[in-house]
C-alpha cells in the first residue's frame, strides 16, 4: 500500500494517462479525477479522463474540459473513489486488468490496482487526493474548485456524520484559493427540479416502514421516472432522502434501472453497519452508506435486502 509521498513520486513517472470514474458518477469521483487531470497537466503531461456516459447537468462541467478523445491510446491508467472492478462503466472495463494506480476511500476497497492508496477514514476520497495533489505542487483554483466538488458532495455539504476536522481543514484550504464555492453549494445542494420534487413527494407517499419504524424503504420503478418524464440529473443522489426522515436509522432507496434490476444505496447511524449489510448482497462502501446490485423481482429485492439488513442489527423487529 502506497503512501502519499509515494503516490506523487509514482504520479510523476506517469505520462499518457487515462483516469477511470465509477458508474453514475458523483461529485467525489468527478471532483477528483478532473482535479488530478489538472494537476498532471500543469506538470506537463498528457492526461484524460475517460468518457463517462452517466455524467448528470451538475457534475458534467468539471468532467468535459477534460474529456479524452476517442483516439487517445493511454500508457497509464488511473482509477478515483472506485472501490471494485464491477463499478467500471462499459468502455472503461477494457482496462480493468491495466489500472497502474487505483486512488480510493472505502473500506471495502479491492486493491485491484497494479499500485493502491486507500484512506477508509476520510469522509471522501477528495481528501486524499487533495494530499496528493499537495505533494504534487500548488493547489491552484483550477484544482480547488473539483476538489470542493468532491468533498462536499461526499459529506452531503458537510453534514454527514463522516464529515471530520480534516475534511473541514480540506475545504478551508480550498475555500482560501479563491473559488466559488457558493455556487457549488447552491447547484448541489439548495436546487432542485420540479422533476426531483415530483420524484421526493411520490417516493415518501409510497415509502414503507419496518423495524419501529427505524427502516425506511423507498423505492424508484422505472414506471416512476417515466411518469415524471425525470432525467439522471433529476434522480441524482435521491439516497438522501430517507435519512431526513424523522426516527429512521437505516434508510434503504432502491433505484431500478432495468426491468427487475434494482441499485441498492443504503443509509445508516451507528445502530447498522452498511457496508456489512450490502456485502452480503454482493456490494460495499462505507459503515454509513453503502450500496450493492440486486437482480429480482422488486418483493424479492426487498425481502433480500431486510433479511441481510436483520442480519446486522440484532434487535430488527419484524
Amino acid at each position: 500500500m502506497l503512501t502519499v509521498p509515494e503516490t506523487a513520486a509514482l504520479l510523476r513517472t506517469f505520462d499518457n494517462i487515462l483516469i477511470l470514474t465509477h458508474v453514475r458518477p458523483d461529485g467525489d469521483t468527478v471532483g477528483c479525477a478532473a482535479a488530478l487531470c489538472a494537476s498532471l497537466r500543469a506538470l506537463g503531461k498528457t492526461a484524460y479522463l475517460l468518457p463517462n456516459p452517466e455524467l448528470t447537468d451538475t457534475t458534467a462541467p468539471y468532467f468535459v474540459p477534460y474529456a479524452a478523445p476517442a483516439d487517445f491510446a493511454p500508457e497509464k491508467v488511473v482509477s478515483t473513489d472506485i472501490a471494485t472492478l464491477g463499478l467500471l462503466p462499459e468502455n472503461a472495463r477494457p482496462y480493468a486488468d491495466r489500472i497502474d494506480l487505483a486512488i480510493d476511500h472505502h473500506p471495502s476497497f479491492e486493491h485491484f490496482g497494479r499500485a493502491n492508496i486507500v484512506r477508509p477514514e476520510a469522509a471522501a476520497c477528495g481528501e486524499l487526493v487533495y494530499d496528493i495533489l499537495a505533494a504534487l505542487g500548488p493547489i491552484t483554483p483550477e484544482l480547488a474548485l473539483p476538489l470542493y466538488v468532491a468533498v462536499s458532495t461526499d459529506t452531503g455539504c458537510f453534514a454527514y456524520a463522516n464529515t471530520t476536522a480534516h475534511t473541514h481543514a480540506v475545504a478551508a484550504a480550498l475555500m482560501r484559493t479563491g473559488i466559488d464555492y457558493q455556487t457549488v453549494n447552491k447547484v448541489f445542494f439548495r436546487t432542485k427540479t420540479r422533476k426531483r420534487m415530483q420524484l421526493e413527494g411520490a417516493m415518501l407517499s409510497a415509502c414503507e416502514f419496518y423495524d419501529n419504524d427505524r427502516v425506511a424503504v423507498l423505492s424508484v420503478p422505472m414506471s416512476l421516472m417515466e411518469r415524471f418524464q425525470a432525467t439522471e440529473s433529476d434522480a441524482e443522489d435521491l439516497s438522501a432522502l430517507g435519512g431526513q426522515i424523522q426516527g429512521v436509522d437505516c434508510a434503504v432507496t432502491m433505484r431500478e434501472l432495468r426491468p427487475n434490476v434494482w441499485k441498492l444505496s443504503l443509509r445508516t447511524g451507528t445502530r447498522v453497519n452498511a457496508t456489512n449489510v450490502c456485502r452480503l448482497l454482493g456490494g460495499g462502501g462505507h459503515a454509513a452508506a453503502a450500496g450493492a446490485t440486486l437482480e429480482a423481482p422488486w418483493p424479492e429485492a426487498k425481502r433480500r435486502i431486510l433479511e441481510a439488513i436483520a442480519q446486522n442489527a440484532p434487535d430488527f423487529t419484524q
